[in-house]
């Protein structure tokens, strides 16, 4: 069964040698060039998607608006997405050892932003790579790479695992 990445884990690519994504850094933060009208009585909350290249040949990647889709709260509700105030990763090359970055702001109720699920869907070549997903919250912090998690990070990727087993029980009975 499929289970989704905890903000802050690294995917890797089977499909591309050496190339690994992570959704991190999910935070409450204002955008740098002011707030949207339309995010109006919403929190606001930025998470960075970065591209890591541990291959030995280069990647053109692409990850732009429309790839990358956020969901908060227990039903899934779509976030509203700051395009102006995001950046992106428009056809860049990532040679091997170096990373690209993509910055996104989002807005929702702030009762919400207690589970946040990102799906990525990055096109390397020109070709569309797998679709991946991390959950995660504003609030909950990440550890650092080789430590042991923390009691919130745990139990948000039990919840979700069990919820993914019971789903998939319940379509096959």
């Amino acid at each position: 069964m499929y289970e989704p990445n905890v903000v802050g884990d690294w995917q890797e690519y089977d499909e591309h040698a050496g190339l690994r994504v992570r959704v991190h850094r999910l935070e409450q933060a204002e955008p740098p060039r002011g707030r949207d009208d339309a995010a109006e009585g919403l929190t606001y909350f930025c998470l960075r998607v970065t591209v890591e290249n541990r291959g030995e040949r280069s990647f053109g990647v692409h990850l732009e608006d429309g790839q990358i889709d956020v969901r908060i709260g227990p039903d899934g509700e779509s976030a509203f997405i700051d395009w102006r105030n995001s950046q992106f990763i428009e056809g860049f090359d990532v040679y091997p050892l170096r990373r690209a970055t993509a910055v996104l702001y989002a807005a929702g109720p702030e009762a919400a932003l207690g589970q946040v699920d990102v799906q990525v869907q990055l096109r390397v070549d020109e070709e569309w790579a797998g679709r991946r997903m991390w959950v995660g919250g504003v609030g909950l912090h990440e550890q650092a790479a080789g430590t042991a998690a923390g009691t919130g990070r745990e139990n948000l990727a039990r919840q979700v695992s069990n919820f993914l087993r019971d789903q998939a029980e319940e379509g096959t009975a």
